[in-house]
């Protein structure tokens, strides 16, 4: 039975960031599963990251170490996108994903979760998700998030 799904775009304002979707549990499931995925991952133009680095080390690097940091500059290519999830059940925390991978497929069941989830009776009622945006350093930066249940096999 789907619960959630949803699209949305993002650009470099949203970055810091977290966007919240409740949904309604109200039958039980044997696995809840959530698909997440962001594009584009990488900024692509060269010139455009290094404006955005260099503005990074004016804000962050003290000025008299900021030379050789300039120098430098290349080895912080690529730039990222960086998005990542947590959930919370109607009793609470059940974990967070913070993975770099632009898109994943997890799962929550009482006896097993995905890394950084947690097993668990799946309760009924209101749980969220949140998209923690850390970073949006293209232009746009397109979502989409859908989030299911399953039952259990009665064969």
């Amino acid at each position: 039975m789907m619960l959630l799904n949803v699209a949305g775009q993002l650009d470099p304002s949203d970055s810091k960031r977290h966007i919240t979707y409740g949904f309604q549990l109200d039958q039980p499931a044997a696995i809840m599963r959530i698909r997440f995925a962001y594009w584009p991952k990488l900024l692509e133009d060269d010139g455009q990251a290094m404006e955005l680095i260099m503005e990074s080390i004016d804000s962050y690097v003290a000025p008299e170490h900021q030379g050789p940091v300039r120098e430098g500059w290349r080895r912080y290519l690529p730039l990222k996108n960086l998005i990542t999830l947590s959930m919370d059940g109607p009793n609470g925390y059940r974990g967070a994903c913070h993975r770099h991978d632009a898109e994943q497929s997890l799962f929550l069941s009482e006896q097993e979760a995905s890394e950084g989830l947690m097993p668990g009776k799946l309760a009924l009622g209101e749980w969220n998700v949140t998209l923690s945006v850390h970073a949006v350093v293209t232009e746009r930066c397109s979502y989409d998030l859908s989030i299911w249940t399953e039952e259990a096999d009665t064969a």
